[in-house]
């Protein structure tokens, strides 16, 4: 019997769009989100329950607030204050994440959806069966490479090695970054220095 996995909640949708959405979060959560890591919400108004937006989460803003600008010029702040400004503090950290597929009618696609998240839907971490699924094609390198906004090459890089840590088999994870570093170096092959540059960020540690 295969076990369930646990739902990770990080945050709740501020603002979206086809292409990507923002959501807020507690700094108390920041121990679950990362650069590049997968997360999922559900898309449009939840009529069809199932259909939800995939995406990288490419950014953590931690902004300040009018309670922190006058904790910077305080002296000696103590480990208590800190803890508690950080805790209840009034301005939520806010994760941006680019929009890479969706689920409609149960099937999973690998491109913008038709509909973004609405505010306050949740926002969670996708389980690592849900990103080996994602992972079994790579048309989302496209919509990765080709976005401007954002790093977008060391955001794939990011993704792709979180990814292949979700597989158990040290051989599976070798094989799947092979795979992706031979798609890359189809959709790269006119820019070899950026292909180099995506290639030694996926190469695993010595």
């Amino acid at each position: 019997m295969m076990a369930i996995e646990e739902r990770l909640v990080i945050g709740h949708v501020l603002r979206g769009s086809t292409t990507g959405f923002v959501c807020g979060t507690r700094i108390n959560k920041l121990d679950l989100p990362q650069f590049g890591a997968f997360v999922e919400a559900p898309c449009g108004n939840g009529a069809n329950h199932g259909d939800a937006v995939i995406g990288l989460i490419y950014a953590i803003h931690v902004d300040d607030d009018p309670l922190v600008r006058q904790l910077i010029l305080a002296d000696n702040v103590t480990p208590s204050t800190r803890e508690d400004q950080r805790i209840n503090r009034m301005v939520p950290v806010e994760i941006s994440v680019i929009n890479v597929g969706h689920i409609a009618n149960n099937a999973l696609r690998q491109a913008l959806p038709p509909r973004p998240p609405l505010s306050l839907a949740e926002v969670e971490m996708c389980p690592p069966s849900r990103m080996v699924t994602f992972c079994q094609r790579f048309d989302f390198f496209r919509l990765v490479l080709n976005a401007t906004e954002l790093p977008a090459d060391e955001l794939l890089a990011a993704s792709l090695l979180l990814a292949a840590d979700a597989l158990d088999d040290p051989r599976e994870r070798s094989a799947f970054l092979v795979r992706a570093g031979r798609e890359l170096a189809r959709l790269l092959s006119r820019d070899l220095s950026r292909l180099e540059s995506v290639l030694n960020l996926i190469r695993p540690a010595a």
